[in-house]
């Protein structure tokens, strides 16, 4: 369990629903009704935290939420706005207030809510200074229609920056055994109480064949690699709540799976040491 922003009790291992969508996150999926009971199997599964964006599908992964899962009984929608989307698997950051005030808007009508429990800035727009995009963010927080604010893809320096403007609740970057492109905001988000989420969780693909301390575990432990990498997540901070997203009833049965695995300290270490250079 982690408290997002101090108060806001989630299970470690969240679902994204990324991939509920479209080819190049980008229309409706090939099996509407597969999509539905993906999500309503992950709540049945334990899972309480889901993460989405405005510019899913673009709208699709919020509608298909609200469809699946609406009133939310005992679930929390996180969702993100500020990419826009000129086509398959193109994405514009667009930072403008007035912009983002119109994605929280529209976010609230299309997940059926009246606050979104966290919304995260998707991605800072080099275009606008980042006091206006967070404190855009900072006015709806105070208006009621935000709980608490997110950043995503940021710097500590970025995070430290937004801070001064408004409370930061949680960073969502990428990260997984095979790409570890911001141990220094792991650090920076557990020493200040702020959930670090990391996205792609798994990779791309980089782990499938995987031999060595990845392998080896996974033999020992009797466990999928995916699953090892989960775990391994799970067990490097507790500040990290990873998002594992899949389309498959098979692969989020094993995602969430993950969260019951327990790794000894040597067996983190050696996955930790396989970034190393």
């Amino acid at each position: 369990m982690y408290l997002i922003g101090g108060d806001l009790p989630v299970t470690r291992l969240g679902y994204g629903a990324m991939r509920i969508t479209g080819p190049g996150i980008w229309g409706y999926p090939a099996d509407r009704d597969v999509a539905i009971k993906v999500l309503r199997r992950a709540v049945e599964l334990g899972v309480d935290f889901i993460d989405t964006a405005d510019s899913y599908g673009p709208f699709v992964s919020e509608e298909l939420i609200a469809e699946a899962l609406y009133p939310y009984d005992s679930v929390s929608v996180a969702t993100k706005g500020g990419l826009v989307r000129p086509g398959p698997s193109e994405w514009v950051p667009v930072g403008r207030p007035a912009y983002l005030r119109q994605c929280v808007e529209m976010s609230l009508r299309r997940l059926r809510l009246d606050t979104i429990e966290l919304y995260q800035l998707h991605r800072i727009d080099a275009q606008v200074p980042l006091a206006d995009q967070v404190g855009e963010l900072d006015d709806l927080r105070r208006e009621g229609k935000i709980a608490r604010i997110g950043l995503s893809v940021v710097t500590v320096e970025e995070i430290v920056e937004a801070r001064l403007t408004t409370p930061i609740a949680s960073v969502q970057n990428p990260y997984n055994l095979a790409s570890r492109g911001s141990p220094e905001v792991i650090g920076y988000c557990e020493r200040e109480g702020i959930a670090f989420i990391p996205y792609v969780p798994i990779g791309r693909g980089e782990l499938a064949g995987s031999a060595g301390p990845l392998a080896e575990i996974a033999a020992e432990t009797g466990a999928t690699v995916h699953q090892i990498a989960l775990a391994w997540l799970l067990h490097i901070s507790p500040a990290t709540v990873p998002i594992p997203g899949t389309g498959s009833l098979a692969h989020l049965a094993e995602n969430v799976a993950a969260a019951q695995l327990e790794l000894t300290a040597a067996q983190v270490a050696a996955l930790s040491a396989m970034g190393r250079s």
